[in-house]
């Protein structure tokens, strides 16, 4: 038999069986189940057997049903109810309460509110959510005990990254069954010819001249095995760098690693992480212009002091040009000076101009170093001093200074012919002092002093003769 209720949405077929007592099915369907009266008191109730955690809640009968409910869960049950008397047909939502007994005891139920036909009771029947808000807060506490061992891992990972990058000793680890580094400092890099992040994860016999990953890391593990301190030597592949390897073996959560300290053997010594600093803050801080260039002069990099002196707002301003670009006789001077260095392995206070990249000029004392190792050149490096402030107390000459009978004669004849019979007539006077100066600039380069003067090298001779500043020594050519 099928029948349907005028406002029920649910279809019942057949017959089910009547429980032995109302009570039986309250405990069968519910851990909790609470009838509350229009007024919120509690006029019955029936707690489950199969949850002694509840325990004994007759005393709730015949009181408000607020007085076992926190503030919150108050305002959620009064609004609900609110909801069942606007809309009596509708089927209210389940709804979570926590229920409070003795000041110290507290609980939620998930509850579903049900309507007592011919009253105004409402039937609360209520599933324990006890068990799951322990394992939730079980889960919570395993959250935040896990953060905290991430943070502590974290922080020791990032003391142990301190303490191993701040040793000037070169050290590394290795994986001696993989035969590939697991860490280093960079110490240990630069004495290898690369950087940190480049070589972990890499092999370490591939780092080394004529050496086999297997045959190399059976002779580190030999060495390691040793009672007595011995090395083994081996030849960077990227820099040339002679080596001698000291490892030891230890254990780190079971697994086998290998430490390894570097030591050069060749005369070149590392620069230590403090050396690298000071080095830096003085390349920063210099009050005079640095410049680091290729073996041809490109401008490679350039502290503050000389895109100050060029009128250059960024590093990338000047960066990748000729440092000729910046000199007022441009090639002939960058030639001079990476001639000279490059011959005699350094060259000081030559006398020249800066042009900036707005056109204004600087008269400057450059001192230049060629910078090498044993892998090869790494370029060259310019010191730039300004001396503009000082050739205003003391006026250039052309370094050449004019004597007094020289002087004399040309204010002798001051009175005695035209202005342009006196050019002419000085005029000897003052080729000799260019071409002086031009000889002196260039440390007695004719050739170059030829092409400073704008001469071919043939006329740089016969001038010199003429002006009789070729000594015996001189070849007439």
């Amino acid at each position: 038999m099928t029948r349907q209720g005028p406002s029920a949405a649910l279809f019942y077929a057949g017959k089910l069986p009547e429980p032995g007592t109302v009570e039986s099915a309250f405990e069968q369907a519910a851990d909790l189940a609470i009838s509350v009266d229009g007024a919120g008191v509690v006029t019955g109730i029936s707690v489950s057997a199969n949850c002694p955690s509840l325990g004994c809640l007759d005393h709730w009968v015949g009181r408000d049903i607020a007085g076992f409910l926190t503030e919150e869960s108050e305002s959620k049950l009064a609004s609900r109810l609110a909801e069942m008397s606007a809309s009596p047909e509708s089927t209210p939502r389940p709804i979570e309460l926590n229920h409070v007994d003795n000041a110290t005891w507290e609980f939620p139920v998930r509850y579903t509110l049900h309507r007592v036909r011919a009253s105004d009771e409402i039937l609360l029947l209520g599933r324990d959510m006890q068990p799951i808000a322990e394992v939730q807060q079980q889960l919570v506490k395993e959250q935040l005990a896990r953060e905290r061992d991430q943070l502590r891992i974290r922080a020791e990972n990032t003391f142990y990254r301190v303490v191993l990058d701040a040793a000037e000793a070169p050290i590394l680890i290795l994986e001696p069954q993989k035969g590939r580094i697991r860490d280093l400092n960079t110490s240990a890099a630069l004495l290898l010819g690369s950087k940190v992040d480049t070589l972990v994860g890499t092999s370490f016999g591939q780092l080394f001249e004529g050496r086999r990953t297997a045959s190399f890391m059976e002779s580190l593990q030999s060495s390691a095995d040793s009672e007595e301190v011995e090395g083994i030597d081996a030849v960077a592949r990227r820099n040339g760098r002679e080596l001698m390897i000291y490892p030891e073996n230890f254990r780190a959560a079971g697994d086998h690693f290998m430490l390894c300290r570097l030591d050069p053997l060749d005369e070149e010594s590392t620069t230590g992480p403090e050396l690298a600093q000071s080095l830096a803050a003085l390349f920063a801080s210099a009050s005079d212009a640095i410049v680091l260039t290729d073996t041809k002069g490109t401008l490679r990099d350039a502290n503050d002091a000389f895109l100050i002196l060029t009128d250059a707002s960024q590093i990338r301003d000047v960066r990748g040009k000729s440092f000729g670009e910046f000199l007022v006789r441009g090639a002939i001077d960058l030639k001079l000076m990476l001639e000279s260095a490059a011959k005699a392995g350094s060259m000081r206070n030559y006398s020249a101009q800066i042009a900036s990249l707005t056109g204004t000029r600087a008269s400057v004392e450059i001192s230049v170093a060629r910078l090498s190792q044993r892998s090869g050149d790494l370029g060259f490096g310019f010191i730039v001093r300004d001396a503009s402030q000082r050739e205003a107390f003391e006026p250039d000459l052309g370094g050449t200074p004019v004597s007094e009978e020289a002087m004399k004669n040309v204010m002798d004849l001051v009175g005695t012919a035209s202005l342009k019979e006196l050019v002419s007539a000085t005029s000897d006077v003052v080729e000799k002092l260019c071409i002086e100066t031009a000889v002196r600039l260039t440390g007695n380069n004719r050739v170059a002093a030829a092409e400073m003067l704008g001469l071919s090298r043939q006329s740089l001779y016969v001038k010199l003769r003429k002006h009789g500043l070729l000594n015996g020594s001189d070849s007439d050519e």
